[in-house]
């Protein structure tokens, strides 16, 4: 088998262990302050689709993916969906440094203690959850690649049409 033939089947293993869609299971609860100092509950979102993104200031790919979820949530978040970047350093002000150069209007929510990233699983940056309107997680994604956001378009668009 050449080289390229091994390089494809590990692309295709990585890409399908990187993005999931499973049997729905409730998204856990959470309580989060955000950038604005305002609490958000998970629970109050309920009839929203909401999609959690997971990032850290040291994550290339995050700071990478930031721009294209801002422009997600401008195009979708008058159609019901919501989507909150969780941001896991334990010191909030190199998460305030990465905002001040890479400006999104999306709520960005600050887990120093990683209490809510161990609820989720998380095991890699970026990481991101999908929960439908009735608190079901739908799909999880791994990591980010250029062109990840097509992937995102059609997980929103289906979630908000049921």
């Amino acid at each position: 088998m050449s080289i390229s033939s091994w390089v494809k089947k590990a692309v295709a293993v990585t890409v399908f262990f990187c993005s999931a869609s499973f049997a729905a299971t409730t998204a856990p609860d959470f309580t989060l302050k955000s950038s604005t100092g305002e609490n958000i509950r998970l629970a109050e979102q309920r009839g929203q689709v909401v999609m959690l993104n997971f990032w850290a200031s040291w994550c290339g790919p995050c700071r990478q993916e930031m721009p294209l979820l801002d422009n997600l949530n401008k195009k979708y978040g008058k159609m019901g969906f919501v989507l909150y970047g969780i941001n896991v350093d334990e010191d909030t002000e190199e998460a305030n440094k990465v905002l001040q150069k890479i400006k999104v209007n999306y709520p960005i929510l600050f887990d120093p203690e990683s209490k809510l990233s161990s609820l989720y699983n998380v095991d890699s940056m970026p990481f991101s959850v999908f929960i439908d309107r009735k608190g079901q997680v739908r799909h999880i994604h791994k990591g980010f690649l250029p062109g990840d956001d097509e992937k995102y378009i059609k997980q929103i668009k289906e979630l908000i049409s049921e």
